[in-house]
C-alpha cells in the first residue's frame, strides 16, 4: 500500500471517528499532491455539507465530477449539494446521473424522492421510494416517505399498513404514532385511539417527536399540548437559519410591501377565505405580492388571484433559501405565511428572516413554536388573554373574527331537491360537512345519541372514501342507530352548487376538538345555523368566535353535554328552529363576518400598525394586544 492510499485510509477513519479538523488536513494534502484525488474530493464535499457549507460543497464536487465523472457517489454530493442551495431542478439533473451510473443507490433515490416530492411531483416521488423498497423492503425512511406520500393519493388502505410495519420495525420512529393515529382518523377507524392517544400525549409532553401538530389537533384539546408539539417539531424541521437576510433595515417604499406565502392560492378553502380581501386591498397604501409555493390548478379561483395581487411570483422550483433571498431583494415589509405546518408549506422560508415583520396567519390553527415569526393574528374568543402564554408569536386581535370571508359569493339560486340530495323528504337533517378526520368517538356518540332522539332525523355528512363510510356506518350500528340513517354527501364542481345543498339541512353540528373552520363560516353564508362546543385550544374555539361575529353567541356550548341539549331542544322545536334560521340570514346583511370590506380595512390597520412598529426599532410589544 502506498503511502498516499495509507493516508486516504487514515484520513476515513478520522473522518468516520467524527475528528473532521485533522481528517480535513489530511484530505487537503491530498489534493496538494493530486489535485484530482476523487476520495479526497467526495469526503471534503461530504464534510462541507453536513456542516451546512453547501458552497464549498458544490465546488469540491465539481471538481470532483471533473476528475472522476464516472464516479455516482460524486454526482450524489453535487445533487445534495445543489438541493442545500435551493437549485431544485440542477439538483435533479445530478441525481439522474448518478442513478444512470448506478441505478440501486438508495441515498440517490431517497435524496431524489424527497425533491420531487418538495417539486410537487408526487407520482414521481412515490415511484421512487417504491425503488427503496424493492431493494430493502424494511428500509424505514422509505417505508415512511411512501406511506405519507399514499396518504395524499388517499390510499389509506395501503398507507395504514406501512405505518404499521414501520412501527414493528421502530416503536419510536420520528412522528410514526402520530402519522398512524392521524391516517386512521381520516378512515374514522378508531379501533386503536385509545391506545395511541396516551402514548402520543405522553411523548409530546417529554419532548419526544411523536405527532406533528396537524394530527395533535385531531386528537388533543390543549393549548399547551399544541405549544410543545410546536417547538419540538420546528426545532426538527425549521430552525432559525444561522445568517438573518433582513438585519434591521428601513425601507422607503411609496407603499406597504405584503407578500403573501402560500401553497393555496387557488381551489382551496385558504384560497376561497382570502380572496375577497385580496381583492380589495387599498392599492394606494399597499402594493400586494404573491409567493405561490403550491400548483397552478387552472381554476377560477386562481385566476382571481392572479388578477387581485400587484405581482404573482410562482416559486414552486425554488429551493427556501432562494425564495428568501427574492423576498429580501424586493424589501418586503411584511411577510404572511398563509400555510404554516398544512401540506406543501414552506416555514423554512421565513426561518431566513426575509423581511422586518413575519406573521402566522388563517391556514394553520396554532402557533408555529419559532422565535423568527413575529405576530399570530387572532380574535378575543380564539386566543383570550391568559393563552397567550401558549404561542411563541406576538397576539394581535383583529377587532370581530379572524376568519375571513368572501362577501362576494354568490349561492345558487337553484336548491337541489332533498331527492337529489339523498336526503329523506320528511325528518330533520342534521348536518356536518367538516373533514372525517375531525369527527371524533366522543362526538360521535353525541351525534347518535340526537339520532335516537329524534325519530326520522338523519346525518348529512361527506366522507372521502369508501372505507370510512364503512366504517362510520359500522360505527352507528355499534350504538344502535340504523346505518343508512347516515348520508353522504358527494362532490360537486362549484361551490356555488354546494353551498346550495345548506339549504336543506336543518342544523349544522360542529365537530370537536377541531372545529369546523371555513366550513362553519360556509353553513352560516348559507343560512344554516351552527351549533359548536368551544374547548381549550385554537382549533376548537375558530366556530365560536364566528358565530360571535355573526351575532350568534347562544350556538355556543362549553361541554358536550351542552352542546347535546341544545341541538336536542332545537330539532324538537321547529318553531324556534325557523326563527333561528331566519335570524342567520338577517345577520348576513347587518352583522360583521360577512363585510369582507370592513374586515380587509381593519387586517390594512394592523399591518399599518406592525409597520409602524418595526419602523420604530422593534416596538412590538406595543403593538401586541391592540386590536
Amino acid at each position: 500500500m502506498s503511502a498516499d492510499d495509507d493516508k486516504l485510509v487514515r484520513a476515513l477513519q478520522l473522518q468516520s471517528a467524527g475528528q473532521l479538523d485533522e481528517a480535513m488536513v489530511l484530505f487537503n494534502e491530498l489534493l496538494a499532491a493530486t489535485p484530482g484525488h476523487a476520495p479526497a474530493l467526495y469526503s471534503l464535499g461530504v464534510i462541507a455539507l453536513n456542516v451546512g457549507r453547501g458552497d464549498e460543497a458544490l465546488a469540491l464536487s465539481e471538481r470532483g465530477i471533473r476528475s472522476a465523472p464516472a464516479f455516482a457517489p460524486m454526482r450524489f454530493v453535487h445533487g445534495a449539494a445543489l438541493q442545500a442551495l435551493g437549485r431544485k431542478t440542477e439538483a435533479l439533473e445530478s441525481y439522474d446521473a448518478a442513478l444512470a451510473i448506478q441505478p440501486d443507490f438508495v441515498e440517490v433515490l431517497l435524496n431524489s424522492g424527497v425533491l420531487l416530492r418538495d417539486m410537487l411531483r408526487h407520482k414521481e416521488s412515490l415511484e421512487r421510494f417504491n425503488q427503496v423498497l424493492r431493494i430493502n423492503p424494511d428500509h424505514r425512511s422509505a417505508l415512511a416517505n411512501t406511506a405519507i406520500l399514499l396518504t395524499e393519493f388517499k390510499h389509506s388502505d395501503k398507507a395504514i399498513p406501512m405505518f404499521e410495519r414501520l412501527l414493528t420495525l421502530d416503536p419510536d420512529y420520528d412522528y410514526g404514532l402520530g402519522l398512524l393515529a392521524y391516517e386512521q382518523l381520516h378512515i374514522c377507524d378508531w379501533s386503536r385511539l385509545a391506545d395511541l392517544t396516551p402514548r402520543i400525549l405522553d411523548g409530546v409532553r417529554v419532548g419526544k417527536r411523536v405527532c406533528k401538530t396537524l394530527a395533535l389537533m385531531a386528537i388533543s384539546d390543549s393549548a399547551s399540548d399544541h405549544l410543545l408539539a410546536a417547538k419540538t417539531f420546528a426545532a426538527h424541521f425549521y430552525p432559525k437559519a444561522k445568517r438573518s437576510l433582513w438585519n434591521g433595515e428601513r425601507y422607503r417604499h411609496d407603499r406597504i410591501r405584503v407578500a403573501y406565502v402560500s401553497p393555496d392560492l387557488r381551489e382551496h378553502p385558504v384560497g376561497h377565505l382570502i380572496a375577497g380581501v385580496l381583492e380589495r386591498h387599498d392599492k394606494n397604501r399597499f402594493e400586494t405580492i404573491a409567493i405561490s409555493l403550491g400548483v397552478d390548478d387552472q381554476s377560477r379561483l386562481r385566476a382571481r388571484m392572479l388578477k387581485a395581487f400587484d405581482r404573482f411570483i410562482d416559486v414552486r422550483q425554488y429551493g427556501a433559501p432562494q425564495v428568501a433571498e427574492l423576498m429580501r431583494e424586493m424589501e418586503v415589509d411584511i411577510a404572511i405565511d398563509l400555510a404554516g405546518y398544512t401540506s406543501d408549506s414552506r416555514a423554512d422560508i421565513f426561518a431566513h428572516r426575509p423581511a422586518p415583520v413575519q406573521v402566522n396567519y388563517l391556514g394553520y390553527p396554532g402557533t408555529m413554536g419559532t422565535d423568527y415569526m413575529d405576530y399570530i393574528l387572532a380574535d378575543r374568543y380564539l386566543i383570550p388573554p391568559e393563552h397567550r402564554q401558549y404561542y411563541t408569536e406576538k397576539v394581535v386581535y383583529l377587532p370581530d373574527s379572524y376568519l375571513p370571508t368572501d362577501a362576494g359569493v354568490k349561492i345558487s339560486e337553484r336548491t337541489p331537491t332533498r331527492a337529489e340530495c339523498g336526503l329523506p323528504e320528511d325528518g330533520v337533517v342534521f348536518c356536518s360537512f367538516s373533514h372525517d378526520y375531525k369527527i371524533s368517538p366522543r362526538m360521535f356518540d353525541v351525534w347518535m345519541g340526537l339520532l335516537r332522539e329524534v325519530p326520522g332525523s338523519v346525518l348529512w355528512l361527506v366522507a372521502r372514501g369508501e372505507l370510512g363510510q364503512k366504517n362510520l356506518r359500522r360505527e352507528a350500528e355499534q350504538r344502535q342507530v340504523d346505518p343508512s340513517r347516515l348520508v353522504f354527501a358527494g362532490r360537486v364542481p362549484l361551490v356555488e352548487d354546494h353551498l346550495a345543498r345548506y339549504r336543506q339541512a336543518d342544523l349544522f353540528l360542529d365537530t370537536f376538538p377541531y372545529n369546523a373552520h371555513t366550513t362553519s363560516a360556509d353553513a352560516l353564508m348559507a343560512g344554516l345555523p351552527v351549533i359548536t362546543c368551544m374547548g381549550d385550544a385554537f382549533p376548537a374555539r375558530v366556530a365560536a368566535g364566528v358565530l360571535h361575529a355573526h351575532g350568534l353567541p347562544e350556538l355556543v356550548t362549553h361541554s358536550l353535554e351542552d352542546y347535546a341539549k341544545l341541538a336536542l331542544d332545537l330539532a324538537r322545536s321547529p318553531e324556534r328552529l325557523t326563527a333561528l334560521k331566519a335570524k342567520v340570514i338577517a345577520n348576513k346583511q347587518t352583522g360583521r363576518l360577512f363585510d369582507t370590506d370592513g374586515f380587509c380595512r381593519n387586517l390594512e390597520a394592523v399591518y399599518i400598525a406592525m409597520w409602524r412598529a418595526a419602523q420604530l426599532g422593534g416596538a412590538a410589544d406595543a403593538l401586541a394586544g391592540a386590536a
